[in-house]
């Protein structure tokens, strides 16, 4: 059963599953455990990102696609929903229609940039995406009537999302059975769904032709595949789960602006989970974006109290300031990469030795 599950893409690694047992616990159990509305936003937008991160490694760690336009997708998503539940009113229609446009728009946009552009060369390709993703993110701003300009939309979700909406008036482990915990668990619910199908994907003979691709693209096309065929098809699949990503974040914040979903940063932030987590490793966004999340959300706080307990020492108070929080996160970055140039997955697979042991 957990073979299937998995697709036969086991971590190989008893350091690795231990880590991903953890994660996957601490995100289910994570409104009980770790109570407080910070802590579940961070569960939340890790589920997001394990999605978005996921599909963006479909594209550069499967099939050696550098594309900056993969927010453009998320902010799409988010943008259905948004709109739709603006226009139409709170409801499951609105959802499902707004989703169902967001996708449809989605896979054309997708479609178009993969058959126009996917024949350039690498470079060119990136920057061609960045473009048109700039463009977008200044489409989305100046269309004040429809997306709500540089202030965004705020909606109101089905009754049942409701934080309003209490399942029962008794508490359960201190926690409120309410509308916001339903929605945390739906999010928690298509993250696992999704990064599974993902996980189907890349083991399946389209996925082997992907990393063939990747690996030697003028071999690949030697063979008889059709390069630009298969790389257009990992285009339009990746924007699509993209796209989901964004309704999720939609869906948990509701609310979502230019800067919520089509900010630069957060492409910026995609790219460094994948190195972090590894490059060609699903499980690579999972660890990478409980890493970078929770070191951004909660490094401030770290280095407030490093730096109260070296109050003694002006300098080292001063260097460990949480205004210098970036700098740390930084210096945490590039010290990852250094120790772990394949990324921690690809570290921790790297060292198993003969006998399948760690």
């Amino acid at each position: 059963m957990l073979r299937r599950l998995l697709s036969n893409d086991f971590p190989r690694s008893r350091i690795l599953a231990a880590l991903l047992l953890a994660v996957l616990l601490g995100l289910a159990f994570a409104p009980f455990v770790f109570p407080g509305v910070k802590a579940l936003n961070v569960a939340a937008k890790v589920l997001v990102f394990v999605v978005l991160v996921a599909s963006f490694d479909l594209l550069l760690g499967y099939t050696g696609i550098v594309s900056f336009a993969h927010t453009m997708f998320f902010g799409i998503g988010a943008y259905g929903i948004a709109i739709a539940s603006t226009r139409l009113g709170p409801g499951w229609a609105a959802l499902a229609l707004g989703l169902g446009a967001a996708l449809l728009l989605s896979l054309l946009l997708s479609l178009a940039v993969g058959l126009f552009s996917l024949r350039v060369r690498a470079i060119f390709f990136a920057m061609i995406t960045l473009a048109v993703a700039s463009a977008f993110q200044t489409l989305a701003s100046q269309l004040s009537d429809f997306t709500g300009g540089e202030d965004g939309l705020t909606f109101k979700l089905p009754g049942l999302l409701s934080p309003s909406f209490e399942f029962s008036e008794e508490p359960l482990l201190g926690v409120t059975l309410d509308g916001r915990l339903l929605s945390y668990y739906l999010l928690f619910a298509l993250a696992v769904a999704l990064l599974l199908m993902l996980l189907r994907i890349v083991n399946s003979p389209f996925g082997r032709v992907l990393q063939a691709i990747r690996e030697n693209e003028f071999r690949a096309e030697a063979i008889g595949y059709r390069v630009v065929l298969y790389r257009t098809l990992s285009s339009v699949l990746s924007a699509l789960f993209a796209c989901v990503a964004g309704a999720m974040l939609a869906l948990w914040l509701r609310y979502n602006g230019p800067d919520t979903s089509l900010s630069f940063e957060i492409m910026m932030d995609v790219l460094l989970i994948v190195v972090i987590g590894g490059m060609g490793t699903l499980y690579g966004s999972v660890i990478g974006a409980v890493l970078f999340l929770v070191a951004q959300s909660y490094l401030q706080d770290l280095l407030r109290l490093a730096s109260e307990a070296a109050a003694a020492w002006p300098l080292l108070a001063a260097v460990l300031s949480p205004d210098r929080w970036l700098l740390w996160l930084g210096l945490l970055f590039v010290l990852s990469v250094y120790y772990f140039p394949t990324g921690v997955v690809g570290r921790l697979r790297a060292s198993v030795i003969p006998g399948g042991r760690s």
